[in-house]
């Protein structure tokens, strides 16, 4: 057994369902670079805030959700529902133990409609697949989830060309959400060491500067407070932790027209 990305990103939120191998190589990397088990933490809180305030404030009822993760709750359909019982969620990962957690874990409420997808988003048409527009009215608005994903794209994977494929067929008014981690704070190695150590294990990692981020949301329109540490993104409470300890940049966008 390999470590995964996804099963790691579980073990540093607390979760329970990781190998020895994750956590031999999680462990690892705490000891290089210990912010990741917090960074990752503040990351699945963001995700919770942009969602809430997607179904909350702006009326998204669809979420589309690419590097799903193991499902460590409460997930995204648990807190779109939580707000509006009738949304409707598709999780896709490409790790075949993931959606098996996913299907034994994620049940959604009768009104809406929650399905999981086991696909990559470099080689597969997910727009086109059944498991989307089935659940899926793509001739609404739909909020587009990459949290925590790109980073685990090389260049050579095209990220900003593949991230334009999934939002060009989205209806005016849907909307991206994005976190992407970032050497930008890093004046110690750390985030080399992490990356060299990710990819020593066959795992990606290209953290990217603000400004590289900044770019999968050209020609969108940058909810407030616009593209900023992942913790100053609409927090529940004034953050305490340095901008160093969280390391990922977010934001969330509305693709332009159609009605508000």
């Amino acid at each position: 057994m390999t470590a995964h990305s996804a099963r790691m990103y579980d073990y540093y939120l607390g979760g329970k369902d990781w190998f020895e191998a994750d956590r031999l190589l999680a462990e690892r990397l705490l000891a290089e670079f210990p912010h990741i088990r917090t960074g990752a933490r503040a990351n699945r809180s963001f995700m919770h805030r942009a969602t809430r305030t997607l179904a909350r404030e702006q009326g998204v009822r669809q979420f589309l959700d690419i590097g799903t993760g193991i499902p460590t709750a409460p997930n995204l359909h648990q807190v779109a529902q939580a707000e509006a019982p009738e949304a409707r969620v598709v999780y896709v990962d490409n790790d075949p133990l993931v959606i098996e957690y996913a299907d034994a874990l994620m049940r959604g409420t009768p009104e809406g409609g929650t399905t999981y997808l086991e696909a990559d988003v470099r080689t597969h048409d997910l727009l086109a697949d059944p498991h989307v527009t089935d659940t899926l009215d793509l001739t609404r608005p739909v909020a587009l989830s990459l949290v925590a994903l790109m980073h685990f794209m090389s260049d050579e994977d095209e990220p900003y060309e593949m991230v334009r494929r999934l939002l060009d067929p989205l209806a005016p008014g849907s909307f991206l959400v994005l976190s992407h981690t970032t050497a930008d704070f890093d004046t110690v190695g750390g985030a080399e060491a992490v990356r060299s150590t990710y990819g020593n294990h066959g795992i990606t990692v290209a953290p990217r500067t603000r400004a590289e981020v900044a770019t999968f949301f050209d020609g969108l329109d940058l909810l407030d407070p616009g593209l900023v540490v992942g913790h100053r993104w609409r927090p529940d409470k004034k953050p305490t932790l340095p901008d160093e300890a969280i390391s990922f940049y977010a934001g969330v966008a509305r693709k332009p027209g159609g009605s508000r």
